[in-house]
């Protein structure tokens, strides 16, 4: 019964967007997306892909999206401002909340008279969203995969893998290099340049749908907190009409990879998540906007509360705790712990990875490639665990994400109510999607602005850490 009232639903759903009235675009910068059906997801046999990403059928009414990315010179005709860590009229904007992308859509759709399609209430914890409004608005993720894909049902939407002359990303590092790091001569496409830095909109080749830089340069906020999707659609069978994510939630999601992510985070599949108070160097936004007044009503999302656990008044309990490999984050969660004076613990495996670099690169790869959990042989009591309400988390950024040995703690102690600040030793690609990992599997943990330190940090260590304590309020 409950499958056939969902095919019921999604033929009158097709019906209403078919007689529905359409709106212009505009300007010649946005480009229309046709309503139609596709499956969004990923197969079990995609190399790379995440259990978050389950296969389902999506119908979707008409829209127009933007073909560039919002670039700063257009967010600061608007706002006044430009936050971005990278600085160029036709670079796009990064460094931006999702409230601040939010507002950025209602100020825009207001200058230009278009009806402003978000209401923000308490604080930004509750927002609702006008579905029949006609103003500027973030795509949600399905209208993002669904113009990504652009018909495709493959990893990307081109059938060859994008290299470093299609995307900007971190050319080093293509779709699939990790298991052929040693024999890269295998791969479709071969390593080639990393920028470390944003480019001009529209500086590659656009996606068949007319969308440039779909991948890469910067990830795309999108409406959606973060979450599984509906499991009664996940066999393919049964689908969703225009879905807009969970009501509730911790994270927003974003989309498309950026200047420093790897090939195998560009998919058209992959979701990235962050709190929607917090900013990155690699996240930006693209705009869409209704095509057609075929979606009616509204829908008001709320945050779900992440900090229960009662500070004494301007006290902070905290502990480091730390995965180190070589001993370069060792040595910025020894910079902590001496300018704060909290508990620190290093964490050790029952099997301790390989001390040569080029096995432990093996190792590491495989236990990601596999979603494994090594063992800890670190062990905190829970009665001493519950008395920390900051945890100050370091690791060295692996293969674009967090060490295993991370994932292990993430999921062997209750992070609910606690503050997560993290601090990562890099090589160049800085977080990576390290914090996205940490946001899925700690969703009802606060997470504050973190810290990225290049191999040991050099004689900057000591500044930097401390202008990063004071951000975080614990200095």
């Amino acid at each position: 019964m409950k499958k056939l009232t969902t095919i019921l639903f999604t033929i009158l759903g097709i019906i209403m967007m078919a007689n529905a009235a359409s709106f212009t675009a505009p300007n010649s910068d946005f480009v229309l997306i046709k309503a139609g059906s596709f499956t969004m997801g990923s197969p079990e046999s995609e190399d790379w892909r995440s259990n978050d990403e389950a296969q389902h059928r999506v119908t979707l009414a008409s829209f127009y999206m933007a073909k560039f990315e919002v670039t700063q010179k257009e967010w600061r005709e608007i706002t006044g401002k430009n936050p971005s860590n990278f600085t160029g009229d036709k670079l796009p904007v990064e460094s931006i909340t999702w409230l601040e992308a939010i507002d950025f859509c209602n100020a825009l759709s207001k200058r230009n008279g278009r009806t402003p399609v978000y209401t923000i209430a308490d604080g930004g914890n509750t927002v609702t969203w006008n579905r029949s409004a006609d103003g500027y608005r973030l795509p949600t993720e399905a209208e993002w995969e669904y113009a990504a894909r652009a018909g495709s049902t493959t990893p990307f939407y081109s059938r060859k893998v994008p290299g470093a002359e299609d995307v900007n990303f971190y050319g080093h590092y293509p779709y699939q290099i990790e298991q052929n790091y040693f024999n890269d001569e295998v791969l479709e496409t071969r390593p080639g340049v990393y920028r470390g830095k944003t480019l001009d909109v529209g500086s590659f080749k656009a996606n068949p749908n007319g969308l440039f830089d779909i991948y890469g340069n910067v990830g795309e906020w999108c409406f959606d907190y973060y979450g599984d999707y509906d499991p009664s659609t996940s066999s393919g069978t049964t689908g969703v009409t225009n879905p807009a994510g969970a009501i509730e939630g911790t994270r927003r999601v974003f989309r498309g990879g950026s200047w420093n992510d790897f090939g195998k985070n560009l998919r058209s599949a992959y979701r990235a998540a962050m709190p929607q108070n917090n900013s990155a160097y690699n996240v930006g936004l693209r705009l869409v906007c209704n095509a057609d007044d075929s979606v009616k009503g509204s829908i008001t999302t709320r945050e779900a509360a992440t900090s229960s656990t009662k500070k004494s008044a301007g006290k902070t309990k905290a502990l480091i705790i730390f995965y180190s490999w070589s001993g370069n984050t060792r040595g910025v969660a020894r910079e902590i712990a001496r300018q704060t004076g909290f508990d620190s613990i290093e964490l050790e495996l029952v099997k301790p990875y390989s001390t040569d670099y080029n096995t432990v690169l093996d190792q590491a790869q495989s236990d990601q490639h596999k979603q494994a959990r090594p063992a800890l042989k670190t062990k905190i009591d829970s009665k001493k665990w519950a008395e920390y309400d900051t945890i100050i988390l370091g690791y060295p950024n692996w293969w674009a994400s967090i060490p295993m040995p991370i994932a292990t703690l993430l999921e062997s102690y209750d992070f609910s109510g606690k503050t997560i600040m993290p601090f990562c030793s890099h090589g160049g690609g800085r977080f990576g999607q390290s914090l996205t990992a940490i946001s899925k599997l700690a969703p009802k943990a606060t997470l504050t602005a973190g810290l990225s330190i290049h191999y040991s940090g050099g004689s900057s260590l000591s500044k930097d850490v401390e202008k990063w304590l004071k951000k975080c309020g614990v200095k």
